[in-house]
């Protein structure tokens, strides 16, 4: 399984690329995923629901689960968080594996850096930044190529290329 990362600062468009990225990767024929690290507390269930109950009554995991998907729920209850290669082990295998968040992990990254923001670029001190998606015309980028943040095909292009995928092949090759 291949992994790529997308980061960048707070308010840079991590999310808004990945939601835009993910069908053009799929429309290639490649199976995808995603990890997204929050940096504050979540909830993805609701009071009332009996799974939201079995979690407050101290349930370690609850899987709820119908016809149409199933979600796993683990507390960890002051346990500490997972790194990122645990909760990769723990995701079924496709052809790409787009991670948002979890800078500081050395895997493959494409930082995301929108001029307006005035945020510095991280690539200059994280060598694991393959490549920096940009909506500026940056002088610099410490080595990495610049990517057109607006051109999500060519952005998929570089991914497809850098990880050695064959999107016509990428079902037979999994």
């Amino acid at each position: 399984m291949k992994i790529i990362g997308v980061v960048g600062w707070s308010g840079s468009g991590k999310t808004t690329l990945l939601v835009r990225l993910i069908p053009v990767l799929t429309a290639r024929g490649l199976t995808v995923s995603t990890i997204k690290h929050a940096h504050h507390g979540f909830d993805v269930d609701q009071p009332g629901k009996d799974s939201y109950e079995h979690r407050a009554a101290g349930a370690t995991e609850v899987l709820v689960t119908s016809a149409r998907r199933w979600a796993l729920m683990h507390e960890l209850r002051g346990a500490p968080e997972p790194g990122l290669d645990e909760l990769v082990a723990r995701m079924t295998p496709v052809d790409l594996l787009l991670v948002e968040g979890f800078k500081g992990h050395p895997h493959d990254k494409i930082e995301v850096h929108r001029a307006a923001a005035g945020k510095s670029l991280l690539c200059a001190s994280d060598p694991y930044i393959i490549a920096v998606a940009t909506d500026a015309a940056l002088d610099e980028t410490h080595g990495r190529p610049r990517l057109d943040l607006n051109d999500v095909e060519q952005i998929a292009d570089f991914i497809i290329s850098h990880c050695g995928l064959q999107p016509a092949q990428a079902a037979a090759g999994r």
